[in-house]
């Protein structure tokens, strides 16, 4: 059986004394291995990353950004082979990875402005003879870590940014697909990146506990649940690293009376349910306000979802594919059974649906579930699959509350015709990326991604120019050249 290894100083390193099975989702079937790394081959990548440094972080930043460009031209020649990939062991239906690279490759673009974002400030003369500028210095070794659910994109939020201010990198991306990710790494070193300075280390947590606490390594970047998004924040933090920890979502739409009902559904339908709704900005939870939005959307809900199918990644006419593992297929049934059970009522029940050729599958059909209240299970939990629940209140003032008191605060939207309505929903709703009749508020490769509370653990988000300051340092220089023969006295004086 193939092993998937690791790319470390340039190599394919094959670490192999463990290993973890892969699935393909779609069949059930461990189809490859994955190599888990030891403490010493992950401290093996560190140092090809700290060897590597110095001349990489004196390569002018244009050349840096040369190297992007050959790489998003790689990635778009090779997109059929990664998408590939991605599905073979995701489970995302082709479309949806190609979407996925897609958003990876526009990180890419916005890296390649490398010497743009990289310019400093500078001052002439703010005292006598006296010049100040700023200037941005990359860290050194930094880290991060990946979660399955976008093999691609997500590594490529960090990792191209990282790479153009100067730094090198070490990835440790899920072992649960890691095929794609890699082949990703080895078209960075053939357009040109020099050995060393990206590195993939497979692994599990004794690889990523020592991503945490290598002196080494200056910061760590992670996307993931919000309890191992906690756990990394405290011990990065703790080892003296700087640290933007990604976590958990619980995303809320409003459905106000007065919305279009049939583009809201529409919308709906993609954003709970595509990706299997592995998506940490997936909308899992409708807020309809007055019974009459909600009799309209579950009903036009129900119809619209007829027609959805799930099946394997290979078929471009599937709407989405099987969650990740059988164990997580086991979870969000029991979710689904969960809010049954507290009196909720599940209009479209996805539990144990029969694809054809794939009885083994990981497959869970997409599902609505009405009248849920906040004191159920379901509804406090992030079921990270295909699931859509109601929940109906009176006023667009309690649905807000129903937001702004949940734990998570990633992304959000409200479906209105109410300009007014819209403007205060945004003034005041407590999360971090907010859509206006956009369900997946997912911002642009020049903006930047993020929740609050405990959505995000850290002061600045992922990818945009908040990336560029998390990989960079600020250095402040102040000069000054007396006039030739001035001699000048002494100032017990603070300067000024």
């Amino acid at each position: 059986m193939n092993v998937v290894g690791h790319l470390i100083n340039g190599e394919m390193v094959n670490d192999a004394a463990r290993t973890q099975d892969v699935f393909n989702p779609a069949t059930g079937k461990a189809e490859k291995q994955v190599a888990l790394a030891s403490k010493q081959t992950t401290e093996q990548a560190i140092a090809a990353a700290e060897a590597a440094f110095p001349e990489w972080r004196n390569t002018p930043a244009i050349k840096r950004a040369r190297i992007m460009f050959r790489f998003k031209e790689l990635l778009e020649a090779n997109a059929d082979t990664i998408c590939k990939l991605i599905g073979e062991e995701h489970g995302k239906i082709s479309h949806d990875a190609a979407g996925e690279l897609q958003r990876g490759i526009e990180n890419v673009e916005f890296a390649c402005c490398a010497p743009e974002l990289l310019k400093g400030e500078h001052s002439r003369n703010v005292g006598p003879g006296i010049d100040s500028w700023s200037e941005f210095q990359p860290l050194g070794v930094v880290a991060g870590i990946t979660p399955f659910n976008f093999p691609a994109m997500v590594p490529m939020w960090m990792f191209p940014l990282a790479l153009v201010c100067g730094n090198t990198f070490v990835l440790k991306p899920s072992e649960r697909d890691p095929s794609s990710t890699m082949y990703i790494a080895q078209l960075l070193k053939e357009a040109g990146l020099p050995d060393g300075v990206m590195n993939v280390v497979n692994g599990d947590k004794e690889s990523v506990d020592v991503l945490l606490t290598d002196e080494r390594v200056k910061a760590v970047s992670f996307v993931g649940s919000t309890p191992i998004a906690e756990y990394i924040y405290a011990t990065a933090s703790a080892n003296g690293k700087r640290c933007q920890a990604l976590g958990g979502a619980k995303n809320h739409a409003i459905v106000m009376p007065d919305a279009d009902m049939d583009n809201a559904v529409n919308q709906l339908l993609g954003a709970a349910f595509g990706s299997s709704g592995e998506r940490c900005m997936a909308l899992s939870v409708a807020v309809a306000v007055g019974d009459e939005a909600g009799d309209a959307l579950v009903s036009k809900m129900q119809e619209a979802m007829s027609g959805l199918t799930v099946g394997a990644y290979s078929d471009a006419t599937n709407d989405f594919g099987p969650v990740i593992t059988a164990a997580h297929k086991e979870k969000v049934q029991g979710y689904i059974s969960s809010a049954e059970k507290d009196g909720a009522a599940v209009v479209v029940d996805g539990r144990d649906p029969k694809v054809a050729g794939y009885e083994d599958g990981f497959f869970v059909g997409a599902t609505l579930i009405d009248n849920v209240t906040p004191n159920m299970e379901s509804y406090q939990a992030e079921i990270f699959g295909p699931v859509l629940q109601v929940v109906r209140v009176k006023t667009m003032e309690e649905a807000m509350k129903l937001i702004n008191d949940h734990e998570y605060g990633n992304g959000t939207c409200i479906f209105t015709r109410d300009g007014e309505a819209a403007r205060y929903f945004s003034d005041h709703i407590q999360v971090g990326m907010v859509g206006i009749n956009v369900p997946l508020p997912v911002p642009v490769a020049y903006h930047s991604f993020g929740g609050w509370k405990r959505s995000l653990f850290g002061d600045l988000h992922a990818y945009g120019p908040d990336g560029v300051r998390f990989y960079t340092k600020r250095k402040t220089i102040t000069q000054r050249w007396p006039s030739s023969g001035v001699r000048e006295g002494v100032s017990m004086s603070f300067p000024s």
